[in-house]
């Protein structure tokens, strides 16, 4: 048996604070303003995958009320959510991420958080897909006001 989620997040950007993506930090005038360390990809990430096993959501499992999540590293939750999907029996086949920004250009970090994801995941790295778009200057993500990021995952049952 297979199944599929999808996930999305989006995050405000705000100067002077740190940048995270795909479990990397990135050098940037710009970081999310989030309860965690705000790292999009890994929030849509863990979205597909509990969506895909009808789990609800990352804010089911990990509010941004609670003082336990403040500041966490996104890929411990990440390892979490893994590990749940994988006491229900499933794996992932793959996963595909669609980053939006504006600014910083991705396409030099995306080997590095494709192997830090894998790494996480315990999977192979050619089974993460990630991809970076901007969108020319339109909307909230061309302003450089946020960053979004869309995340596909096949599941596999084990």
């Amino acid at each position: 048996m297979i199944r599929v989620g999808n996930g999305y997040d989006v995050h405000l950007l705000a100067d002077g604070l740190p940048f995270f993506l795909g479990g990397i930090r990135i050098e940037h005038t710009k970081g999310c303003v989030a309860h965690s360390d705000g790292d999009t990809l890994i929030h849509a990430l863990c979205d597909a995958m509990l969506g895909a096993l009808a789990l609800g959501d990352i804010g089911k499992h990990f509010p941004d009320s609670s003082a336990e999540f403040k500041g966490i590293d996104s890929k411990i939750l990440l390892s979490r959510v893994n590990r749940l999907i994988n006491e229900k029996g499933y794996t992932i086949g793959n996963a595909d991420c669609t980053i939006l920004l504006q600014k910083p250009k991705i396409a030099p970090y995306i080997v590095k958080m494709r192997e830090c994801l894998s790494q996480v995941l315990e999977i192979e790295t050619d089974r993460i897909s990630v991809k970076a778009t901007t969108t020319e200057g339109a909307g909230f993500v061309g302003r450089e006001e946020a960053i979004a990021v869309y995340a596909t995952v096949l599941l596999k049952q084990k």
